[in-house]
């Protein structure tokens, strides 16, 4: 039996064809240990003889024709049922596997039988996502945020989908991935993650067709919504284990109907999806859905559900505009760590924070968010610690990696006077060369550091700047690693903070003191005096 079975559904392609085949032939686990498997869903335009012609290539590829269905799901079926390895990994067409994917993948899934391997995404497409942020030998959906990824792009035991039952809906279906994730991660006993290495790239197209287009309709739509609920609610016993997937869909796939921005925009399906929502929560929803949101997030499906559509316009036009605010320290180098002191918290327009008010024993909600709402000014805000956490990520600049360094960061309440106490994201950044790239040492490039925090329902980016006399961090070039590599941490021109691992090949305008990083490049000295010189013309 071969290890992996890539199934690949096609339809008029094009050239991304030759994109993403690239990176599927030049797996380091073999050829003699994996197949592709191109199912062309009716091609009209060459794709099917551009397939033809890979397979004649390359004895592990493999073409099946159909006639077109009009949505991946019976691609993937047909694919998955030609298959012969023991694991099933799906791939778009326009989409790039990392070239040791497979190999890592598969040794993954066999050292744990896992029935679902998760390989960390990367590309011009994803955002960054904590459910990669460490390799996870064994968990599953009630001990890990999985029910976060719900795309197919995953590697799955054969035997697992089959004896199971799992399948992709076919013909034209939205959701048809929500709705065969739902399924396959009830049933799961073991589901492992891989966190260091990207192994899945999810590329934009040029021409802005990688996913489905066309107007929302919207009890089509939220029909295969209602799918995906009765799907987690069919294959899960009702307690925290279907809460916290059912939550998921509610905070996500409910409530941005109900939030900002959309609901504040002139949409002319607003009305229309509102009730639509609506309708659904109340007949598909227990209630210990909603009562385990933290207190925003809570509060508007309150008001959702008791059909208070101004009232939500309301509080979408003053949750949209609190900021993010940011201190950070001044970085050193300690114990081979980029380290500093960091604050985070959120303020209102006029730039007072966002605070809890203390009252009778209780902490309610800013009244400045409650003000006017009827029923709601002294809302309470529960577990101020539900989903409330802050983390520091690296993005690397070239290849659209994201990377989650271990800090030590903890949310706390602050006193802010008048029995006011202020949720506050504190504590070090820590961001360890040989360490941050999910326990591996980071690859050569520049990488942009950011933050991200949330409490009580609302997150938000924050940029982590220094002030213009602390640029350009000199005298912070270290070398790391063996063979060693330097990294040189500095402020770009918008100062924010960025590092350069072993390249030093940032824009001049980044840095614009270049001579207290000058002394610290690795650069020989036949080549350090001629570039010098161009330095300092450049400067003039």
């Amino acid at each position: 039996m071969l290890n992996v079975s890539v199934v690949v559904p096609v339809y008029n392609a094009g050239p991304y064809i030759d994109k993403c085949a690239d990176s599927l032939l030049r797996q380091t686990i073999g050829p003699d240990r994996y197949e592709v498997i191109y199912v062309d869903d009716g091609s009209t335009d060459g794709s099917a003889e551009r397939l033809d012609r890979l397979a004649a290539l390359h004895p592990h590829v493999r073409v099946h024709h159909q006639e077109n269905s009009g949505w991946p799901g019976k691609p993937r079926n047909v694919g998955m049922l030609m298959s012969r390895g023991e694991y099933v990994q799906f791939v778009d067409q326009d989409d790039e596997l990392g070239l040791e994917a497979l190999a890592r993948l598969y040794s993954l899934a066999r050292r744990n039988t896992s029935d679902i391997v998760l390989g960390k995404t990367a590309g011009t497409m994803a955002g960054p996502s904590n459910v990669f942020a460490r390799t996870i030998e064994k968990c599953t959906v009630g001990t890990h945020p999985l029910f976060e990824s719900l795309t197919p792009h995953k590697m799955f035991r054969r035997a697992f989908l089959i004896d199971n039952g799992i399948r992709f809906p076919e013909g034209r279906c939205r959701l048809e991935d929500q709705l065969f994730m739902a399924h396959a991660y009830s049933v799961a006993t073991c589901v492992s993650v891989l966190g260091d290495y990207p192994c899945y790239y999810w590329m934009r197209r040029e021409d802005g067709k990688n996913t489905s287009g066309g107007k929302l309709v919207v009890d089509e739509y939220f029909g295969y919504l209602r799918k995906v609920v009765r799907t987690v609610k069919a294959h899960t016993p009702p307690g925290p284990v279907q809460d916290r997937m059912l939550r998921r869909t509610y905070r996500v796939e409910i409530l941005r109907n109900v939030g900002e921005p959309y609901v504040l925009s002139s949409h002319p399906q607003i009305k229309e999806r509102f009730e639509a929502v609506r309708r659904l929560v109340l007949e598909e929803f227990p209630p210990s859905v909603r009562d385990g949101l933290p207190a925003v997030t809570r509060l508007r499906a309150h008001l959702l559900e008791r059909g208070d559509h101004d009232a939500l316009r309301l509080l979408a036009g003053r949750t949209g505009q609190l900021a993010s605010a940011a201190v950070l320290g001044r970085p050193r180098w300690r114990d081979g760590a980029l380290i500093a002191p960091v604050r985070m918290h959120l303020v209102h327009p006029d730039g007072r924070p966002l605070t809890v008010l203390e009252r009778g024993g209780r902490l309610l909600l800013d009244p400045a968010l409650t003000e006017g709402i009827d029923g709601v000014e002294e809302w309470e805000t529960g577990d101020l610690l539900n989903a409330a956490y802050g983390e520091i990520r690296l993005c690397q600049r070239s290849r659209h990696i994201g990377w989650h360094p271990e800090c030590e960061l903890s949310v706390g309440l602050e006193r802010a006077g008048r029995g006011r106490k202020k949720p506050v994201v504190s504590g070090t950044m820590r961001i360890d060369p040989l360490t941050a790239a999910g326990g591996g040492p980071l690859e050569p490039g520049v990488y942009d550091v950011t933050a991200y925090f949330q409490f009580l329902g609302v997150g938000r980016s924050a940029a982590l700047s220094g002030i213009l006399k602390s640029r350009p961090l000199a005298g912070q070039a270290v070398r790391v690693g063996s063979p060693s590599v330097a990294v040189i941490p500095y402020w770009t021109a918008k100062r924010q903070l960025a590092l350069d691992v072993g390249e030093f090949h940032f824009r001049y305008s980044d840095v614009p003191r270049w001579g207290a990083l000058w002394q610290h490049a690795p650069v020989p000295p036949q080549v350090r005096r001629p570039l010098g010189k161009a330095l300092r013309y450049l400067r003039r």
